[in-house]
């Protein structure tokens, strides 16, 4: 036997005990993680799954309260043009663009908290500072454009940044209930839109603009602050990857683009109500601004059943069947009762019909992130609930300077009739109701990729 047999026979064993023990340490490492799976909280039941459905409801009340009673102040500032320097009309713009931004964010938060989990802890209360101090010295402005940038930028920055991290830990704790989860969440949205408005129109008439605003800086701090405390992820950071992989192979299916797009048509024309309703109540139909808060009220109160009952049939029909049904509903409210009311009480069926289906439409992205995971399943869901929270943006950056323009100083129609059509908003009428039509394109593609599957 040569010397470079021997060294080999003296290597083998060495070699073979090296295997085992890297074999061992293989099937240790593998139990670890078996058991700390096992250990993790369950999903879509318990306790902490529950609780922090619930916190991730009720901070949508400071994240889009505001937003969702700014047809109040606009309201409030076209009746008080001595409050601001600045062509009324443009107040509008401040709205859609928090609004707008606030979606806008949304791919890049959602990618950026996706691929760095560690970050999520630290995006809630950044959010939280720029919200109040966005609020607090927008209540000092004296021009719209001041009102914009504050407001309209960041505000919205802040409630974004607060929105991004509580989603994404609700994504973790429901998987197989995630349309009624997002649903809930969704009508803790519209519950804000309920409740806040009220306060808002009361604060107005007896504070100002300058006093309700700081009083609404400090009521998102004592709201916010304990949430983030208590809202925490089920997959606790110490066992998360410090950098995940984000899955780019939804660009390659046509269902992603077909309902993306359908999701920023909706969007263009569905902020629209919440915006001019108020001031169309006021100046057409002549009604008290209590009554016309109510009617901006209903929207958001039928909103909440609205949002659970769309969000739970997403998790039992096909997401473009649930789609349909919010689309269908919501045009025929604004082309009916929206179009023809002459009176106020034609105005409230509207606010109730829309508010449910239009309400209930955000409650159908739980059904588009299931649809595309069943396609394609390394697609990350909070990801992909980014990019259409991004999409809706689109579309409401756009309706806001849009709406400007739709808004006429005479009616687009002459017949005498008192219509909705008749008066100087009917553009944005005929505009909310095409585009909510528009908001089912993704059925036309439904054929396609099933074909194609």
């Amino acid at each position: 036997m040569t010397h470079v047999q021997q060294d080999i026979e003296l290597d083998r064993p060495c070699n073979s005990s090296r295997a085992t023990v890297a074999s061992h340490a293989i099937e240790q490492q593998g139990a670890v993680e078996e058991i700390e799976q096992i250990s993790l909280p369950p999903t879509d039941r318990g306790k902490e799954a529950w609780l922090v459905l619930a916190g991730c409801s009720l901070i949508q009340i400071p994240v889009w309260g505001y937003s969702l009673a700014f047809g109040i102040f606009q309201e409030y500032y076209g009746s008080h043009p001595d409050k601001l320097v600045g062509h009324s009309n443009n107040v509008a713009v401040i709205g859609t663009t928090m609004t707008g931004i606030m979606y806008l964010i949304s791919p890049f938060t959602f990618t950026i908290l996706t691929r760095w989990p560690g970050l999520r802890r630290w995006f809630g209360p950044i959010g939280l500072v720029l919200t109040a101090v966005g609020f607090l010295t927008s209540s000092f402005a004296t021009k719209v454009w001041q009102l914009i940038a504050t407001q309209g930028i960041i505000c919205a920055l802040g409630c974004g940044l607060l929105f991004t991290p509580t989603t994404l830990y609700l994504d973790e704790w429901f998987v197989k209930r995630k349309g009624l989860a997002y649903g809930v969440m969704w009508a803790g949205k519209s519950a804000a839109g309920a409740g806040v408005p009220f306060a808002m129109e009361t604060c107005l008439q007896k504070f100002g603009p300058r006093i309700t605003l700081q009083a609404w800086s400090v009521a998102t701090i004592l709201f916010s602050a304990p949430l983030l405390y208590f809202l925490k992820p089920r997959i606790p950071l110490s066992q998360s990857a410090t950098v995940r992989r984000i899955s780019l192979n939804f660009i390659h299916l046509p269902s992603f683009w077909m309902l993306q797009i359908g999701n920023i048509l909706q969007s263009l024309g569905y902020f629209l109500p919440y915006t001019y309703l108020s001031t169309y109540a006021v100046q057409q139909l002549h009604v008290s601004t209590t009554m016309a808060t109510a009617l901006l009220v209903l929207i958001n109160v039928t909103s909440i059943p609205g949002g659970i009952v769309i969000g739970g049939l997403g998790d039992n029909l096909h997401i473009t069947t649930t789609i349909l049904i919010s689309t269908l509903g919501s045009a025929l409210a604004v082309f009916l009762f929206w179009g023809f009311s002459n009176q106020t009480a034609l105005l409230a069926v509207f606010s109730i019909t829309y508010g449910f289906f239009a309400g209930g439409f955000s409650s159908t992205w739980s059904g588009v992130l299931q649809e595309l995971k069943s396609q394609s399943p390394a697609l990350d869901t909070g990801f992909i609930f980014g990019l259409l929270a991004g999409g809706r943006g689109i579309g409401n950056v756009i309706s806001g300077p849009l709406s400007v323009a739709l808004v006429t100083s005479d009616g687009w129609m002459v017949d005498g009739k008192s219509w909705g059509y008749n008066g100087q908003y009917g553009g944005i009428i005929l505009f909310t109701g095409v585009t909510a039509l528009l908001g089912g394109w993704g059925v036309l593609g439904r054929v396609k990729w099933t074909c194609g599957n």
